[in-house]
């Protein structure tokens, strides 16, 4: 194929050349913009909390192991419902963990309240009501925590 029968003259393969290094570069400018905006993204004060908030409760309610072993919700026998493994810390039913799950929540609500409690100082009734009921959510799920715990032990098998 000679030069006269090629469909493209010089002219046109510079102007393709200076479209693929103009895209180029602005791919590259797209990426150099992107990396700033998430190196310099300032999430909320509060977003953050509640992140590690509930981060703290799945890991610290069992929730890595309910994923990795995928256990049942609990186990019937002879049309009875036992939702605690007995007489083992190694092993858990995702009902049990869900329970705990849900009464450690409980316990940072109480934290939580009882901490907006000392916003209240010039209303002392309505700084003492948070503060009680703050202190009783926190008494509550220490209770049922340690409720949970024992039951593994004297679980009743007859």
């Amino acid at each position: 194929m000679s030069l006269s029968e090629n469909p493209y003259t010089i002219t046109e393969l510079k102007n393709v050349t200076r479209q693929v290094r103009r895209q180029a570069t602005s791919l590259s400018h797209f990426i150099q913009k992107m990396y700033w905006k998430i190196v310099t993204i300032k999430p909320s004060i509060l977003l953050i909390a509640i992140t590690v908030t509930a981060a703290s409760i799945f890991f610290l309610g069992g929730g890595v192991y309910d994923i990795l072993e995928q256990p049942a919700f609990a186990v019937f026998i002879q049309g009875r419902m036992y939702p605690v493994y007995p007489y083992s810390l190694s092993e858990q039913f995702l009902g049990e963990s869900m329970f705990v799950m849900i009464l450690y929540g409980l316990g940072a609500a109480g934290l939580l309240v009882t901490y907006q409690s000392t916003k209240y100082a010039y209303r002392p009734r309505q700084a003492f009501m948070l503060l009680l009921m703050g202190v009783l959510l926190i008494i509550l799920a220490y209770i049922f925590v340690e409720y949970a715990f024992n039951a593994r032990w004297n679980y009743p098998t007859s």
